[in-house]
């Protein structure tokens, strides 16, 4: 790859490598080696700038959770030398939770849970990220409640006039990346559409595009077995926000030889929390969901997906609004 070092193989090695080194070898401070200066991290709870707040927020995470260990389950990426990359890496993290922080008091639990990053980069560094975390299935297995995380984390940074703002439509953020050109016959626009579809009512979609065996790992730490729970998933989703907005925000995927076509599509919703669901009784709140999904196919649909969004930052914008 032109302008990277030479120790990485390709875009994948280049993401797996450097996680590796920061996370579990600890060298923290290489951050400022491969984050380029100004980056924007966007997470469902901001936008931050540079490498010095990124090595802060590393820190903090790693004094909470001193072992944990993220293993890389896949990179789906696309991009060349003239435009640059974009990977959208899923992880699946481990990690004790051995001292007190934005979780509460220490527990000594061992979790399980799940991140997608999406990076943007060139030149041996990465220039601008969009980063979510399943900050429920953090929470649930540390015995709190994802609404009460959120009012926790509202305290924490310092009360309602004091806290970050979650994003949104409306956040003031600087763009360094733009999506690469992409054929318009691929297995990542297939599965965008098939989400527009999902996202306009269109629950038929659902049977004529799944494995009827799929296995979708949702927000949370849940698990869907079969077309059925997909199914009652995503109408559940929809039902809670009737009114919001979808959007594609990005698109990536994998056509390789002998392997599943792979698919990794960011997406939006934003509107009202107006529809009794999965986030209790209407709010009437609005809100914005920073959500990524990835999907595996076979020859017979959709067989593996994971759905990922931050349910304890969708709680804090409704009790920013509602009390």
């Amino acid at each position: 790859m032109k302008g990277f070092d030479k120790n990485f193989l390709d875009l994948p090695d280049y993401i797996i490598k450097i996680t590796y080194q920061i996370w579990e070898m600890k060298d923290v401070e290489s951050i400022r080696d491969y984050y380029a200066e100004g980056i924007p991290v966007r997470s469902p709870d901001g936008v931050i700038y540079g490498p010095d707040v990124v090595v802060k927020a590393t820190y903090a995470t790693l004094n909470e959770f001193p072992d944990r260990q993220l293993l890389g389950e896949d990179v789906i990426w696309i991009g060349d030398e003239e435009h640059g990359y974009l990977s959208s890496h899923r992880i699946l993290s481990k990690a004790t939770h051995l001292n007190d922080g934005i979780y509460g008091k220490a527990t000594g639990k061992t979790l399980k849970y799940r991140v997608i990053a999406d990076c943007a980069c060139k030149n041996n560094q990465v220039y601008d990220e969009w980063l979510v975390r399943d900050q429920g299935a953090i929470v649930r297995q540390l015995n709190i409640d994802p609404k009460k995380q959120a009012a926790n984390l509202i305290e924490f940074q310092g009360g309602k006039d004091k806290c970050s703002i979650p994003f949104n439509n409306s956040t003031s953020h600087e763009i360094k990346y733009l999506q690469i050109p992409i054929s318009s016959n691929n297995t990542g626009t297939n599965y965008a559409n098939i989400l527009k579809e999902i996202f306009y009512s269109n629950f038929n979609v659902i049977d004529n595009s799944y494995d009827r065996s799929v296995n979708q790992e949702q927000p949370g730490g849940f698990k869907a077995l079969g077309v059925d729970e997909v199914k009652n998933f995503w109408i559940s989703l929809r039902s809670t926000f009737p009114d919001s907005v979808f959007k594609i925000e990005h698109i990536s995927y994998l056509e390789e030889k002998n392997e599943y076509k792979k698919a990794s599509v960011r997406w939006s919703l934003e509107g009202k929390h107006s529809g009794t669901g999965l986030f209790s009784n209407p709010s009437n709140a609005n809100v914005h969901i920073m959500g990524i999904s990835q999907a595996e196919f076979g020859p017979k649909g959709i067989k593996n997906e994971w759905v990922l969004y931050d349910e304890t930052i969708i709680w804090k914008q409704i009790l920013l609004q509602t009390g």
